[in-house]
């Protein structure tokens, strides 16, 4: 066990020897019956073992010019009991009030130690190869192109490509998936998964500090800092809350026996008593501990939200935008048909489409520079003509490979192939030369995910690059109906802005995309949800929330999320409120004492606690329990 962890522990063990030898002391005078003057030095000596943490604390806040708070407001009003003889209550507030700051301390380390492990995926070692040497080294001390060796039951410390072996990983840290996939030679390994069976070799593509696990740990990190609104104003009413709330209590011991010509040490009580039910605590703990639940759930099933105002912005949500290539649909294009031209052979045209397309990074490009290798190095002065395709010197000539708009642009008569599929023209030194037609596929999930969509948003859009008739037939297989095809990545901020501008107030608007074309759409969205696995790093960056195993249904998942934390937080945020008004109405009029204030205070406040957990604590909404067991013969 580490230092910390004792500490914590044997400070928890303290507050509660605290708390029991003060409950033990009062109650033995109490039953006793002890005169005023031996009962006074009793109750005093339990009171300081009860309180001695709270009005140290009060002390240090009036020093720091913190002033308002509920230590420095249960430090007035126990004082102020004692001032007025009523020992037993002074004492048995300040012993309350330590049970129920026990029982939220824990509730909030248990919170906060299960989502810390969630996160807590940091590899510690990797062992590198030389030779015929392993040596073990700290992960940020490894460099790109290094063999790192991983064997059964080892986290994968760097992202690479496996050079050697085959196993079977649990990416559940990552991704949420509770079935094992299976890593070969050729694939990509990520860090922070486990090898369950098997030994791999795996060549570092990334340092540490861009390694899948760090930017995890990172975005996690930093969620914290970006509050949400309804966070924002609770610390705002607070601030102003707990001063009004003490000048009330003025009041009611100054004004009112005055007023009324009854006992000052009547309303002297009563306005000890207001102050003990005005103790914000229960808001200015729970409310941020349901947002802090309700990311931590999120990252447990696979979903990174990279702060609290963006999961209130998901829980009201107007529209969902879709880029269509790479986000609804697989992204792996196949050639339908190629279709060469002005004697052209068949091959002799793919060659000259994949030396064209060699330096992009387009997912059509990818697809088809898998289909026929080539020698890269006749290929010079490449252009990437935004939206449109590439222009490139092959071998001293100028190859043009692209949409329909491309051969446009260059004034190239050619022949209009079947708009169902997606389509490269080529053209040679201003010649065109054939097309070649490609289809692309949706993602398994695509459907299901856009049917629980509907259920949850009133807009759902397509904005992409590709052609008219290809998106069409993807939109009219999974029920979408508004489509914007053809557009350049800046033409897609313009349309966002306009699908902004005519939203429903106070609601959001979600775009959802993969590609580095996508960044900017992304960063301007209300909230930007990139596909982490197969993403781009631009878009990762740029996004607000990152699904990591690139699953279309964990959007509405997040949005369920959300919605249901949301709820959470509005139900501590009325219950609290509703509570502390009516105890404060019922104290000013004699009709709570200071024990049903306690109750208005840390009973309210544990409530409400133990009602922000439930965040983290939800049934899986998106998806059944996969069973762990998993079997796989290696060959």
């Amino acid at each position: 066990m580490c230092d910390k962890e004792s500490n914590d522990l044997f400070s928890s063990r303290w507050e509660i020897f605290e708390i029991i030898f003060a409950l033990i002391i009062t109650l033995t005078a109490i039953i006793n019956n002890l005169a005023s003057t031996e009962g006074f030095f009793i109750f005093l000596a339990a009171y300081i073992i009860a309180g001695h943490k709270i009005i140290r604390t009060s002390i240090k806040n009036v020093l720091t010019k913190e002033v308002f708070d509920e230590n420095i407001l249960m430090s007035l009003a126990t004082i102020g009991a004692i001032a007025i003889g009523e020992y037993p209550e002074a004492v048995m507030v300040m012993v309350l009030y330590r049970i129920g700051e026990y029982f939220q301390d824990n509730a909030i380390k248990k919170s906060r130690k299960s989502i810390k492990k969630l996160i807590d995926i940091r590899p510690n070692y990797a062992n590198v190869e030389y030779g015929n040497k392993i040596i073990r080294k700290e992960p940020s001390e490894v460099e790109p192109n290094e063999i790192i060796v991983v064997r059964a039951g080892e986290r994968i410390p760097l992202d690479g490509v496996v050079t050697e072996g085959k196993a079977v990983i649990d990416t559940s840290t990552l991704t949420g998936e509770a079935i094992p996939r299976v890593i070969a030679a050729g694939e990509i390994a990520l860090s922070g998964c486990i090898n369950i069976n098997g030994l791999i070799r795996i060549k570092v593509t990334k340092e540490y500090n861009e390694s899948t696990i760090n930017r995890i740990l990172e975005l996690v990190e930093q969620a914290n800092s970006k509050k949400a609104k309804t966070e924002k104003f609770i610390k705002k009413f607070a601030r102003y809350y707990t001063p009004t709330v003490v000048l009330g209590a003025l009041l009611l011991a100054t004004i009112m026996p005055l007023a009324t010509g009854t006992a000052f040490n009547i309303w002297f009580e009563r306005a000890l008593t207001f102050l003990v039910i005005s103790c914000p605590c229960a808001l200015v703990i729970s409310i941020p501990l349901g947002f802090f639940a309700g990311i931590g759930y999120a990252s447990r099933c696979g979903i990174l939200i990279k702060g609290s105002n963006y999961l209130e912005l998901l829980s009201r949500v107007d529209s969902v935008i879709f880029d269509k290539t790479g986000t609804l649909t697989k992204g792996c294009f196949k050639i339908n048909e190629i279709v060469p031209q002005n004697g052209f052979t068949p091959e002799e045209l793919l060659k000259l489409t994949v030396l064209a397309e060699t330096h992009s990074n387009h997912p059509i490009a990818v697809c088809i520079k898998k289909t026929y290798p080539t020698n890269t190095n006749i290929v010079k002065e490449v252009e990437e003509e935004a939206g449109q395709g590439i222009s490139a010197v092959v071998d001293g000539e100028k190859i043009l490979a692209g949409n329909a708009e491309l051969m446009k642009k260059y004034n190239i008569p050619f022949k209009a192939a079947d708009d169902s599929a997606s389509v490269i023209y080529i053209a040679k030194n201003g010649e065109f030369v054939g097309y070649i037609t490609l289809s692309d596929e949706l993602k398994p999930d695509t459907e299901k995910a856009i049917c629980e969509l509907k259920k949850l948003v009133k807009n759902i859009i397509i904005l992409t690059g590709d052609q008219e008739n290809p998106t069409k037939e993807v939109a009219s297989k999974i029920g979408i109906d508004k489509i914007y095809t053809q557009l350049l990545p800046t033409d897609k901020v313009a349309k966002l802005e306009e699908i902004v501008s005519n939203k429903v107030t106070n609601k959001s608007v979600i775009f959802v995309g993969e590609g580095i074309n996508d960044a900017p759409v992304l960063a301007r969205a209300d909230v930007g949800i990139a596909m982490g696995a197969l993403g781009s790093e631009a878009a990762i960056e740029a996004a607000d929330v990152v699904i990591m195993d690139d699953k279309l249904t964990k959007i509405p998942a997040a949005i369920k999320i959300a919605q249901n934390t949301m709820a959470i937080v509005k139900q501590n945020i009325v219950f609290t409120i509703g509570i502390k008004i009516i105890f404060l109405i019922l104290g000013t009029f004699g009709f709570i004492t200071m024990w049903g204030a306690v109750f208005a205070d840390v009973g309210t406040a544990l409530l409400a606690v133990l009602n922000s957990l439930r965040a983290a604590a939800v049934k899986n909404i998106f998806q059944k329990k996969s069973k762990l067991f998993f079997k796989q013969t290696f060959t």
